[in-house]
């Protein structure tokens, strides 16, 4: 039996929400929604501005709750009084890594590893080999925010997100602020190291060729709701209702005349 269907036959998911909705005033922002995400995958949402991408991320991260249904992280509910020891096991990337600025970079990447008692010795040995896996100069970890450039602060916030080794990262929007070079070098690096980790990832973006070259899975939404699932072959070739397939092919690509 394929992998993947032997995921979704026994209902190993690292992620899952049942019946899950959220209210932003007087409005749904997410839901009804079901979603399922497999150990060890990597799943892209994507969608229009509004279309609850990142309300999904808050709540797997339990930075918001759910006003019904139920979260769910590697078989057990998410709990309020079991958050600290959940995020723990989940690394959380923004843009820009979302780094303290009055802390060096070293001090930032071992903030967590520092109130949980490890040893300096232990902190430098995991800053220097996730620096390494991440293409980061090891130097670097000296400096401050403020002294690095975009693309060298992202792979900061990233080192800082695995840093506890956790099961599961999640991303939103990592790579939105970058330039166009720095994020095509920066895709290429990710997508390796999502392959090596072994971890399950969820992102949010809103390129869908960057969806389409980093996930094997993409969750399109739209207006709260999932429109479709699949790989981006799926949602091309077997578009679920009309606005899908406009959605996949909107984005422009450059023509140059001769």
């Amino acid at each position: 039996m394929p992998p993947r269907i032997a995921w979704l036959r026994y209902g190993a998911a690292m992620f899952s929400m049942t019946a899950v909705s959220k209210r932003y005033g007087p409005g749904f922002a997410l839901g009804p929604i079901d979603l399922a995400l497999a150990p060890a995958s990597t799943t892209a949402l994507i969608g229009p501005s509004g279309a609850g991408k990142s309300t999904i991320l808050r709540l797997l991260l339990g930075l918001d709750w759910p006003d019904a249904g139920e979260v769910r992280f590697d078989g057990a509910p998410l709990r309020r009084a079991d958050l600290l020891s959940t995020r723990r096991r989940i690394g959380y990337v923004i843009q820009e890594g979302g780094l303290f600025p009055h802390l060096n970079c070293a001090a930032n990447v071992g903030l967590l590893a520092r109130t949980l008692g490890w040893s300096p010795a232990r902190i430098t040995e995991r800053s220097r080999e996730l620096a390494e896996r991440c293409q980061l100069p090891v130097d670097a970890l000296a400096r401050y925010p403020a002294e690095l450039s975009g693309g060298q602060r992202q792979r900061v916030g990233l080192i800082r997100a695995l840093m506890l080794d956790p099961p599961a990262l999640l991303l939103d929007e990592p790579l939105g602020a970058l330039d166009p070079i720095v994020r095509h070098d920066l895709q290429a690096q990710m997508r390796e190291l999502f392959a090596t980790l072994g971890k399950t990832v969820v992102l949010v973006t809103h390129d869908v060729a960057e969806a389409a070259f980093l996930a094997d899975r993409l969750v399109l939404m739209r207006d709260g709701a999932i429109i479709q699932q699949g790989s981006a072959r799926d949602l091309l070739d077997a578009p679920a209702e009309p606005f899908v397939r406009p959605f996949m092919t909107a984005q422009r690509s450059l023509k140059v005349s001769a």
